[in-house]
């Protein structure tokens, strides 16, 4: 069928405007079609309460539209990055550490940061008599896991009291990484004597278990801010879906919105606990939590420089640059759309 004269000038002007306008007219005709599934990785904790909520509230689902959600949990984040890198998860609520050091690892290929979800809500919770680090001698203090970001925190905060540790065992004190609900049954039983551990462990460390704390992270930061998690892609799905992720990220502000009612915001995550673990957390205990947590799309990335000293420094860092860690385009449309600033990737863009 031959094409009306009319139309042959209308597609001429388009092809001159898009040789004027260049990538950009390239990035649109480019854009793939969205996911049809995306697979998340989150933890059932207090500071992943932005999955929990937009998991029980539908609003990740919402947002994602026709894109099916599909969601696996984990206890720490070495395990979840695993997962990730692999290809078993296409996206991860994970803590800044395990992030930054798959990232080195892979020489920036494995992921991209694409918003911030958490900030605070991490301590050093021990027995009562303990009092001063030096006490910490002989001791076992556990962590979620070896390498994640509580691990390190403990072990670069050790380093600094002049106590040492090893990756590999030994040392002025003995680190146990363990799963955080076995670490609370362990410190009842008086089989170790502290955690550094996130919320909601440290709020049942003090409540259900006695414990006291030692160390709240909040006051070894400027400001007493720090990341706890960030939402993260595989950097191949983010190229084959930005759609996709785009949508991901609208839905996590919509979570991270949706925590501001902490009344709705407690039911919620109790909810999501309930369907995750068969168990919920009790109203005291929550409540405590979420009062040293905040919630916030910004990934504070001029922390992650601070992070990657830390763990160099107790031997659990890798050798690399951070540039390009951050991918926040759809973080910064879907905050300028809100009426919010844009977030700053700083050099890590």
């Amino acid at each position: 069928m031959r094409t009306p004269l009319r139309t042959v000038a209308v597609l001429a002007l388009a092809a001159a405007t898009a040789a004027l306008t260049g990538c950009a007219a390239s990035a649109v005709s480019a854009e793939p079609t969205p996911a049809a599934a995306i697979r998340v990785g989150y933890f059932d904790n207090v500071t992943h309460a932005p999955a929990l909520v937009g998991i029980h509230d539908g609003l990740l689902q919402k947002a994602l539209g026709k894109t099916a959600l599909k969601t696996t949990q984990f206890n720490a984040g070495p395990a979840e990055v695993e997962a990730l890198s692999a290809g078993a998860i296409d996206a991860a609520y994970i803590g800044p550490s395990p992030a930054i050091n798959s990232y080195l690892k892979s020489a920036g290929q494995s992921l991209k940061i694409v918003s911030g979800v958490a900030v605070g809500g991490a301590a050093l919770v021990v027995k009562s008599d303990i009092t001063s680090p030096e006490q910490l001698k002989g001791k076992t203090i556990a962590t979620p896991q070896l390498g994640n970001t509580q691990d390190v925190a403990l072990r670069y905060w050790l380093s600094k009291q002049g106590l040492h540790t090893s990756t590999t065992g030994g040392g002025d004190l003995t680190i146990a990484p363990t799963d955080n609900a076995q670490a609370l049954t362990a410190f009842q039983a008086g089989k170790i004597d502290g955690a550094w551990v996130p919320e909601p462990w440290v709020s049942r460390f003090v409540l259900d278990g006695n414990a006291k704390v030692l160390v709240d992270e909040a006051s070894l930061w400027p400001g007493g801010k720090f990341p706890t998690t960030v939402l993260a892609v595989s950097a191949s799905f983010l190229k084959a879906h930005p759609q996709t992720v785009k949508a991901l990220v609208k839905g996590n502000a919509d979570a991270v919105a949706a925590l501001k009612n902490p009344a709705k915001a407690a039911s919620d995550i109790n909810a999501q606990l309930k369907a995750d673990t068969g168990k919920t957390l009790a109203t005291g205990v929550l409540a405590r939590a979420l009062d040293h947590v905040a919630f916030d799309t910004d990934p504070d990335a001029a922390a992650f420089p601070t992070l990657v000293q830390h763990a160099t420094a107790v031997g659990l860092g890798t050798k690399g640059s951070l540039k390009g860690l951050f991918d926040l385009t759809a973080l910064n449309a879907v905050r300028t759309a809100a009426g919010q600033p844009k977030a700053s990737a700083g050099s890590l863009g």
